[in-house]
This record gives C-alpha cells, sequence and structure tokens, in this order.
C-alpha cells in the first residue's frame, strides 16, 4: 500500500495531511476543504469505514496474479479531472483491481478501457487509454468523481459505507457547481447516491425524481444530468451497453457543455 508522501504519481496527501477516522470526521474534513486539491488529499487518507479499510488494503496485499509485481496504491481514490469540470462523470466505487490498483479513478481495468476510450471520441480526452496514473492522461473539462470511494468487497458498498462517503461527494459538487453544465451518472447506484448529495449541497432537487435508465435527461438549476449504464463488464461484455450508446450520452454532455468544438 503507497503511503502519503511517497512520491507516487499524482499522490495529493503528504504525511500532514488530516485523516478522518469516523463519518463525523468525514463531515467536518470535508465540509472545510477549501479547494479540490485539498479535498482528494483528505479523501485519499481517509479510514471511516473499517470494513473498506480492510478490503482495500487486504488486495493490495494478496493482488491479483497478474499485478503481482506491482505495488498498489491501496488507498481511497479521490476524484480525477478538472478543478473547474463543465463535464461531472459521477461512477460507483474503485475496482479492487483497478483503481485500488493504479490510484486514480477507472484506471487500469476494462470499465476503464471503455470509458476513456469514449470520451476520448467525443473530444473530451486526449487519449483513449488509461493504465496507471503517469500515462499523460488529461481530460477536457471533465471531473469524474464517486459516491463511495473506496474499493468493496463484490462492488457493494453498504447503505451505511455509502452515507458515510456522503460528504466527500457533497464538497465535491459545491465546488465543481459554479462551471457544471451536465452530469452523467453511471449506473443507477450513482443515480440514487447523486440526489442526496445535491440536496445536501443546498442545491434544487426535484420533488420526484426520475427513475434511473439510460438517455435519461434531468433538468436542474440550469444543468443536465443524464443517465447512462454503468461501464461494467456485466453490461459491456453482454451488450446491454454498446460504444455507440456510450458515445450518445458522453457526446450529449460535450454538447451541452459546449465542449464539441475542441474535437479530439
Amino acid at each position: 500500500m503507497v503511503r502519503p508522501g511517497s512520491g507516487w504519481p499524482g499522490d495529493p496527501a503528504t504525511p500532514r495531511t488530516p485523516v478522518a477516522h469516523n463519518a463525523e470526521d468525514v463531515s467536518r474534513l470535508a465540509a472545510t476543504s477549501k479547494d479540490p486539491a485539498v479535498l482528494g488529499a483528505r479523501v485519499s487518507v481517509c479510514r471511516a469505514c473499517p470494513r473498506l479499510v480492510a478490503w482495500r488494503e487486504q488486495v493490495a496485499v494478496e493482488k491479483r496474479r497478474a499485478f503481482a509485481d506491482e505495488t498498489y496504491w491501496g488507498r481511497p481514490v479521490p476524484a480525477f479531472g478538472s478543478d473547474e469540470p463543465a463535464v461531472l462523470v459521477v461512477g460507483l466505487a474503485p475496482a479492487a483491481h483497478g483503481a485500488n490498483r493504479t490510484g486514480r479513478m477507472f484506471t487500469g481495468d476494462r470499465s476503464g478501457e471503455w470509458l476513456f476510450a469514449s470520451l476520448h471520441r467525443v473530444g473530451l480526452a486526449n487519449q483513449p487509454t488509461a493504465v496507471h496514473a503517469a500515462d499523460g492522461l488529461e481530460l477536457r473539462g471533465v471531473r469524474i468523481t464517486a459516491p463511495v470511494h473506496c474499493a468493496p468487497p463484490d462492488n457493494k458498498p453498504t447503505p451505511e459505507e455509502r452515507d458515510t462517503c456522503r460528504p466527500w461527494l457533497v464538497r465535491d459538487l459545491k465546488l465543481s457547481w459554479p462551471t457544471v453544465r451536465a452530469v452523467v451518472v453511471l449506473g443507477g447506484f450513482g443515480w440514487a447516491a447523486l440526489w442526496p448529495a445535491l440536496r445536501a449541497a443546498g442545491l434544487p432537487v426535484p420533488d420526484r425524481v426520475p427513475l434511473f435508465g439510460h438517455g435519461v435527461e434531468v433538468q436542474l438549476d440550469g444543468r443536465v444530468v443524464l443517465g447512462c449504464y454503468h461501464v461494467s463488464q456485466q453490461n459491456t461484455f453482454t451488450g446491454r451497453l454498446t460504444e455507440p450508446m456510450l458515445d450518445a450520452v458522453l457526446g450529449r454532455a460535450a454538447q451541452l457543455a459546449d465542449l464539441t468544438a475542441q474535437g479530439g
């Protein structure tokens, strides 16, 4: 597992970064994060959920055979991308051998291969691949975050873990909202988690939120929230989510954010 201040590419934390040990700490440290850099640093050292801490660190030690010679990040994974995003992408949680290994959202697994290839095709990323934290990937006007920042067993955070982690997302929304024009939510978990976070951030939320669905759009405070099937292998391998379907939603977000003219 990577220790804060070890020189890992993109590590936002130092040995002096304050650590959240419980839900109260998360709420306090999130609310007082003055900018995305401070927020990311504090997220990256959080230890508020004992089950998630134990799991992410166990995975970092046991590893997958294909990555046996690699050092795993093994910590919470902070948001990645622009500090002033026009497009906000909301996922689920880091993958055990993807972001939990590489330390960057959606990096190093099949889900990320789909997401970043599509972002590149619609002009929102400078390259179609994401292999490790120092691979040169840059996003154009996009920030990627999640309701849960630690890799959960079986990709299933508990409701308590989701709620404990929520203040990090709330603060991310508050910091990002002035420039955001479109929010792309990947999957039903993210969809359900987003609305309470928006409400906690003081943003106007519809009394009746539409059910999640691919291509669903909700007008919100001059922005548009778009639903998209998650880029999980369960969806991409079965054809439930195809490349044209993914490109359509991300391209729509780029259009709403007036980023299409920048090209790929």
